[in-house]
């Protein structure tokens, strides 16, 4: 199963992923990462806005390379775009596999090229923050750093690992 989408309203991801792993039912394990808004520091509101010709061809292409690189049976990913609030998922990440290590891996590398090298812009409200006013957010150095370590150099769990 292959489930890769953008959404503009608010999803279940728990929904999802149950449907996920039962329809692979020879699966050693799955791996989920939901990401939802924070609401710490008066953040009111999140918006991704994105270039629709190359985002959902950009993850179909990231989910091609998951394949590729890592021994999967299933990956989900899917992510919202427009206006979000504290507590609302923005993206659910899933990877079923026979042996756990590929299902951590795959979600991780997913996650990380979403977070660094995808294809949205971000832009938070907060309350505290220039009054009320939007501000664009940008990735981290840490999220930089976190893609890095996927060059084929970096892998450490590359397609048909014996862990």
């Amino acid at each position: 199963m292959r489930d890769i989408r953008l959404l503009a309203e608010p999803f279940a991801p728990y929904a999802l992923v149950d449907d996920f792993t039962q329809a692979h039912p020879g699966l050693g394990g799955a791996c989920t990462f939901v990401g939802k808004v924070r609401g710490e520091e008066g953040v009111e509101a999140l918006e991704l806005t994105h270039y629709e010709p190359l985002t959902l061809p950009g993850m179909e292409n990231l989910a091609d390379r998951a394949f590729a690189r890592f021994d999967l049976m299933g990956l989900i990913m899917v992510h919202r775009v427009g206006l979000m609030r504290p507590g609302e998922p923005i993206v659910c990440v899933s990877a079923a596999a026979r042996h756990r290590r590929a299902a951590f891996e795959a979600t991780d590398f997913c996650m990380d090229h979403l977070k660094s090298a995808a294809w949205f812009w971000k832009r938070e409200k907060r309350a505290t923050v220039n009054g009320g006013e939007w501000r664009w957010i940008e990735p981290r150095d840490e999220d930089h750093a976190d893609l890095a370590r996927w060059s084929d150099e970096g892998t450490v769990a590359r397609k048909n690992s014996p862990v």
